[in-house]
């Protein structure tokens, strides 16, 4: 072992210890920050205005309320086009045809036969 560098690391560690206690007894000050700034230094705290009123948040739950009552009533503006067009398209089917189920059932039926047939042998 390099004693030299043994005694180098024991003064480092010293120093450090000695530095944390005058810290703890406020004979030290601590040291300046290395490196970027952290986001909150220099600026100061900006509120940013924003959100609704109360004046205006009433304004849309009226507006909401009349929506909501022609929805309810029927009697909402003319469909549109697409909503049309929607309506009469037949649905689209999705998921798996009869066929297709029953082609995969046989399918593990013999894939589980072959397992136990394996198993027995």
């Amino acid at each position: 072992m390099d004693i030299q560098r043994i005694v180098a690391e024991l003064r480092g560690e010293m120093d450090r210890i000695s530095h944390a206690i005058g810290l703890l007894e406020g004979n030290t000050t601590a040291k300046a920050r290395v490196g970027r700034p952290p986001a909150s230094a220099g600026r100061s705290p900006v509120r940013r205005g924003g959100g609704i009123t109360p004046a205006g948040r009433r304004k849309l739950a009226e507006a909401m309320r009349r929506r909501w009552a022609q929805r309810r009533a029927g009697t909402g503006t003319a469909p549109s086009s697409a909503g049309v067009a929607a309506a009469t398209r037949p649905k689209k089917s999705r998921g798996m045809s009869a066929q297709g189920r029953k082609n995969i059932a046989a399918a593990m039926k013999r894939r589980w036969a072959e397992k136990k047939r394996m198993a027995k042998s």
